[in-house]
């Protein structure tokens, strides 16, 4: 079986619905707006943009990911330091990838700095902010998916914990560390990028948007 660099199981990764993401970034950019995704895996949140008329383009670290992803236009490469030569009017982070270490969100954010045009939006995704104050065992159900979340260790900035993941008869596991961001913290990484804070997209806080600060000569 095969597992990304941070543990992830490809072949589950492979089966996951798309879920509400797609959703969500096309109701946040204009019609045939192009997009950029940083860790698109497979490709689920890539393919029903395509299919909704957008120019998609995905990255990722990981050659296993990728290659569910046939069809769609892709590099292979790690997000820290890329740059493509060129820019998306909408950047995607999603996935939760901005809660890592700070020095690692620094790049990311760097990252879609570089790559969303002026007066783009770059859209993130992350740990609802209330999340780390109530996480625990669970042990839940969507879309055909059963989640069992185990072996939680929290503290006052990071949440340690193994995820099962059960489709029929097959199971996963993957075992992670997610680190908090407070406001402040969110600000000044934005900050270090030249990218403001513009709005959150849910009630969760799960997903905002951040803009490019645009130099006044």
């Amino acid at each position: 079986m095969f597992h990304t660099p941070d543990g992830c199981p490809v072949e589950f990764y492979a089966m996951l619905p798309a879920g509400t993401e797609p959703a969500v970034v096309h109701g946040a950019v204009p019609a045939g707006a192009s997009i950029l995704e940083l860790g698109c895996g497979t490709g689920r949140i890539l393919r029903p943009l395509a299919a909704l008329g957008h120019p998609v383009y995905g990255v990722d670290e990981s050659p296993a990911m990728l290659a569910y992803a046939a069809g769609l236009p892709t590099t292979c490469a790690r997000i820290e330091g890329l740059d493509l030569g060129r820019t998306f009017y909408a950047v995607v982070l999603a996935s939760r990838l901005l809660n890592t270490v700070p020095a690692q969100r620094r790049e990311f954010l760097a990252t879609c700095r570089r790559h969303v045009a002026p007066g783009g939006v770059v859209l993130v995704q992350q740990h609802p902010p209330a999340w780390f104050d109530v996480v625990g065992p669970s042990d839940s159900e969507r879309d055909g998916v059963r989640y069992v979340v185990r072996d939680v260790r929290r503290d006052t900035s990071t949440v340690d914990a193994v995820v099962e993941y059960h489709i029929g008869d097959r199971t996963w596991t993957h075992t992670f560390r997610t680190y908090r961001i407070d406001p402040d913290q969110l600000a000044a990484d934005l900050d270090s990028s030249d990218l403001r804070f513009d709005r959150y997209l849910t009630t969760d806080a799960a997903w905002f948007t951040a803009r490019p600060v645009c130099a006044v000569g």
